[in-house]
């Protein structure tokens, strides 16, 4: 969500409003806001996990691209 104040724009993650208002809610140390933080982690790693698997394969891609093409050579 893009919310728009005078000339400048600030975008709003609708997953980190969640936590915060999660956090106003129910305080810092309710064991449901602590279960909760940890899932972020959980969530974020996941997110980490499919980033790297993309940039694996496009470094994958890639390579096959510029790699360097393999020659017969006869040796005597």
């Amino acid at each position: 969500m893009v919310e728009k104040k005078g000339k400048e724009e600030k975008t709003i993650c609708p997953v980190d409003t969640f936590f915060t208002d999660l956090e106003k809610t129910f305080g810092r140390t309710s064991p449901f806001y602590k279960h909760m933080t940890r899932s972020r982690i959980e969530f974020l790693k996941g997110v980490k996990s499919l980033l790297d698997e993309r940039i694996e394969r496009l470094e994958k891609k890639d390579s096959k691209k510029t790699g360097a093409k393999m020659t017969k050579v006869k040796v005597e």
